[in-house]
């Protein structure tokens, strides 16, 4: 079952680059001062997100139907619908997906953020008001240097410019402008649970806006906890989820498929200054082992990265009308202590009376196989959406 990634998530680093073409109220003209601080951007702009109430063009509103396709290969339609009143709100910072050739994305909106949208973060739609805005990224072309990629065009942003001071930006004006005492849950993948890990040790933790926290989905990343226990490591009070009704914890885990486990040089899910990696299974957080709820793309990938095309969902191939597919029960997951290693493991069991695919694609694909070092990054979202909004919504009853 090959898929459809769920984020050209290929990347961690958090900070910064070359910015080209902002939009007007960052217009940087040739050997002159800028109108504003290059360092700012003032989020009160509406073209600075891509989604949040209000917009004309949000990125959160599209079409997430998902065609279910049973073991005996029928198919059903399963309708998306939009919260009509959420209680809570939603603020989402994307993975790595920019392919801008500088260092650092630009602010224009591409079509890699857009589809990284409606991968990751447009379902949370039925559960919570969405917030994403759009920030200068480390790009692709600036993490490909380590694979043999051509060097990024321009010069690096300034310290203290772009990435996760962006994101700040845009935290502080939501907080002063828009949530009014509401509940937040916080998302994000890759890059963007690393930015948003930072944001929470430094503006949440311990501060007035740790009552509106509801809790934080950081995927495909590493969040450090004390051996034995749910805090330490990354936070000093905030726990793990243990039980879908929990509020202010933490869902954090890296996946790997259960033939292919990580590497020493892997890049997420590893123990560090007496810290092991953080893993809650969202398919049930309490035994760490479930059947999860997926939601793939029906077609395609994000950046190519997960190598060639899918093959058929079954056979005969059915007639797939909608965006997303489901094929519940094909896959399992369970988080799993392998050496230095704490991670979600991903399996796939073939049955001979399952008229669905056996192969699930998810790796990063080079000239010389699967990369290890990054597992199932680009899936990981994927594997586990429909557990996390149900998650969501638990948490979202308790807030309130």
């Amino acid at each position: 079952m090959r898929t459809h990634i769920a984020s050209a998530a290929l990347a961690v680093a958090l900070i910064s680059g070359c910015a080209s073409a902002p939009p007007p109220v960052l217009t940087l003209a040739p050997q002159s001062l800028p109108p504003v601080d290059i360092a700012h951007a003032d989020f009160a702009n509406p073209s600075l997100w891509l989604c949040r109430p209000g917009l004309a063009d949000d990125k959160c509103k599209i079409n997430l139907d998902a065609t279910i396709i049973a073991k005996d290969g029928k198919t059903t339609v399963e309708k998306f619908k939009a919260a009509a009143d959420p209680k809570v709100d939603c603020f989402f910072v994307y993975p790595t997906v920019s392919d801008d050739k500088t260092w650092a994305s630009d602010w224009t909106v591409d079509k890699m953020e857009i589809e990284d949208i409606k991968l990751q973060f447009a379902r949370f739609g039925s559960v919570c008001r969405q917030f994403a805005p759009i920030y200068r990224q480390t790009t692709l072309t600036a993490l490909r240097i380590a694979s043999g990629g051509p060097q990024p065009i321009g010069e690096r942003l300034p310290a203290g410019v772009g990435g996760y001071n962006d994101v700040l930006d845009a935290w502080n004006w939501y907080m002063a402008n828009e949530n009014k005492g509401r509940g937040v849950i916080l998302i994000g993948h890759s890059q963007g649970a690393g930015v948003l890990a930072r944001l929470i040790a430094n503006e949440i933790e311990g501060k007035p806006a740790q009552k509106q926290f509801v809790s934080a989905m950081l995927l495909g990343s590493t969040v450090l906890v004390q051996p034995g226990n749910d805090t330490g490591g990354t936070y000093k009070t905030i726990p793990l989820c243990r039980a879908e009704g929990q509020t202010g914890c933490v869902i954090s885990y890296a996946s790997f498929r259960n033939t292919l486990p990580p590497p020493d040089t892997a890049r997420f899910a590893k123990a560090a200054g007496g810290n092991m990696a953080a893993c809650n299974n969202p398919a049930n957080l309490a035994s760490g082992q479930g059947v999860p709820d997926s939601y793939f793309m029906t077609k395609g990938f994000l950046n190519g990265s997960a190598g060639p095309n899918q093959p058929d969902w079954a056979k005969p191939q059915p007639n797939i009308a909608t965006p997303f597919v489901k094929v519940p029960g094909l896959i399992s997951t369970k988080c799993v202590q392998k050496g230095d290693y704490h991670f979600l493991e991903m399996t796939v069991t073939p049955d001979p009376a399952d008229a669905r695919t056996d192969e699930l694609a998810g790796e990063i694909m080079r000239a010389t196989g699967p990369d290890l070092n990054w597992g199932l990054h680009l899936i990981d979202v994927d594997h586990s959406m429909g557990d996390l909004v149900r998650i969501a919504r638990k948490q979202t009853a308790a807030w309130k």
